[in-house]
């Protein structure tokens, strides 16, 4: 059943003055706005609620788990405060705050009755969201430029990678995200939603808002097109840049076991960002023409739940020091247990 929630109840024309010769009445439309959305969810099966609700909050409670115990063992161990471990923990906790702002609401969705999300709720969704995807992008150009320097630059890497380096580029990704993002939130919330609030997604994002609006969205789609295109190709290009000369440089290393460390390390960041950069031009930078909301929630469902929970296994499973430091972690915590009892 579709829900209509307006803060006016009903749609009428008032009479509300007269024209400049006043015989004819001037009629204006009082155009009621919508006050919550109906969020339609990735089914409507019934037999599919449970085993998605099981799945999907497996697949948080693992994100969670892995994201959180990265910036742990970072924090922990000495031997990880190097510049490639600090973009690293920022890397985790970007993909716990946009994991968080979208999955736990999924996640109720497939309870009845719980699909209704406020339009405060919604806004707020969407400016976490956009603003956290945008600051992993720049992240992860970051993180190419570091593995650049180290691998190309070794004899330089101390003076060019400074702490200063890592704050300034950490805080201009954050500071790219989230001005970005509120251009997106104020651009798309000034628009009227006044056909219907069913939202044909499974979370507050643009594409599925636009299409709900009875505005002009034209404005709207280049905003977001440039943006996106812009973020998108000019972090690509940063990344696509350092890896073509970080490649260069291993082949030309005589060490065997040097060119299988620095494979090793590249290797986990190229997986991350091959998977992110698929899913993010497929769902933003494809014409409108060819957009299939089925396929964009099946989409979505890689870079808002499946990205985060990959990341922190790929870093630590590919990168014998972060393993080395849970091993660490875990040798330090069963001692202390033997010495309780």
């Amino acid at each position: 059943m579709i829900v209509f929630k307006y803060h006016n109840c009903v749609l009428s024309h008032l009479v509300i003055g007269t024209s400049h010769d006043k015989s004819q009445p001037t009629l204006m439309e009082n155009i009621s706005e919508v006050k919550e959305f109906l969020l339609v969810g990735l089914t409507d099966a019934v037999e599919l609620q449970v085993p998605l609700f099981i799945i999907f909050t497996l697949i948080y409670l693992i994100t969670l788990a892995g994201n959180l115990g990265i910036i742990v063992l970072i924090l922990l161990d000495s031997r990880l405060h190097t510049p490639m471990y600090f973009f690293l923990s920022n890397l985790s906790l970007v993909d716990c705050v946009y994991a968080s702002a979208v999955t736990p609401k999924v996640m109720v969705g497939f309870l009845p009755g719980d699909k209704i999300i406020s339009y405060n709720a919604c806004a707020a969704q969407m400016f976490f969201f956009a603003a956290f995807v945008t600051i992993e992008s720049f992240l992860l150009a970051s993180m190419a430029f570091d593995r650049h320097t180290a691998v190309c630059k070794p004899l330089h890497y101390t003076t060019t990678m400074t702490n200063t380096m890592c704050v300034v580029l950490v805080t201009g990704s954050y500071i790219c995200g989230l001005f970005q993002s509120s251009i997106h939130v104020s651009f798309t919330f000034h628009l009227s939603f006044c056909h219907s609030n069913v939202v044909n997604h499974f979370f507050c994002d643009i594409p599925p808002l636009l299409a709900l609006s009875c505005s002009d969205i034209y404005t709207n789609e280049i905003v977001l097109f440039t943006l996106a295109a812009f973020n998108v190709f000019f972090t690509l290009l940063v990344i696509l840049n350092s890896y073509i000369f970080i490649f260069v440089a291993i082949l030309r290393m005589h060490s065997a076991e040097g060119q299988k460390k620095a494979f090793s390390t590249c290797a986990s960041h190229l997986t991350t960002v091959f998977i992110f950069y698929v899913t993010i031009i497929f769902m933003y930078l494809q014409p409108n023409s060819i957009h299939s909301m089925d396929t964009d929630k099946i989409t979505s469902v890689f870079y808002t739940m499946i990205i985060p929970m990959l990341n922190p296994l790929v870093y630590s499973l590919r990168n014998k020091e972060v393993k080395n430091a849970f091993k660490k972690v875990v040798g330090k915590v069963k001692s202390s247990l033997c010495l309780a009892y």
